[in-house]
């Protein structure tokens, strides 16, 4: 798959995810955990929150940045 695809495919899937914080990423949040995704939830299937819960499982191997934004979404 090409990196354009994958990136694709991550801003609709945390988008949908972020339904799950009750507000939609913005183009910041997406790009501070798109590395984290795709390095631990790229086979996630959307929907439910099951890409916000699979960052959140892998919480101590995510990037400070994305931590923030995760840190960020569940205290709005």
């Amino acid at each position: 798959m090409s990196k354009r695809a994958i990136a694709i495919l991550f801003t609709t899937l945390l988008g949908v995810a972020g339904a799950a914080f009750a507000q939609l990423p913005t183009d910041e949040q997406r790009a501070a955990c798109q590395a984290d995704y795709i390095k631990f939830c790229s086979d996630t299937l959307p929907g439910g929150g099951r890409i916000v819960a699979c960052l959140m499982r892998n919480y101590a191997q995510l990037t400070d940045t994305c931590k923030k934004v995760l840190d960020a979404a569940r205290n709005d």
